[in-house]
């Protein structure tokens, strides 16, 4: 696993990241630290941990938020569909576990200063 040294609203983080993620996991990074310093630069909260935390609840809202229903395709049967849709939530609910085991561990390192 390759570590990859990330800095998320100024503060520096050394993650693990699987070989060829590179790109996803700053992405990832860029989401965080993008919501974070909204946060932040609001001005209503200022200790790192609550933001971090507003910030987790509010990127797993964006993902549990139903995507907009796709036109329906004509020739397409309802089991097809119904398989899909079960796929994307699956794929949604991996993602923000993801997230949010990232989320805990960021807090827990010793790194973090709230």
């Amino acid at each position: 696993m390759k570590q990859l040294e990330v800095q998320i609203m100024g503060q520096n983080y050394m993650l693990g990241c699987p070989e060829n993620s590179e790109t996803r996991l700053l992405e990832a990074v860029e989401t965080v630290d993008s919501a974070m310093c909204k946060i932040r630069d609001a001005g209503k909260v200022k200790a790192r941990d609550r933001i971090a935390v507003l910030a987790a609840l509010n990127l797993a809202y964006q993902l549990l938020e139903p995507a907009p229903a796709p036109p329906e395709p004509v020739l397409q049967t309802p089991d097809l569909r119904a398989d899909a849709a079960d796929d994307a939530s699956e794929a949604s609910r991996a993602q923000l576990q993801s997230l949010l085991q990232k989320l805990e561990a960021a807090l827990a390192s010793p790194n973090f200063m709230a």
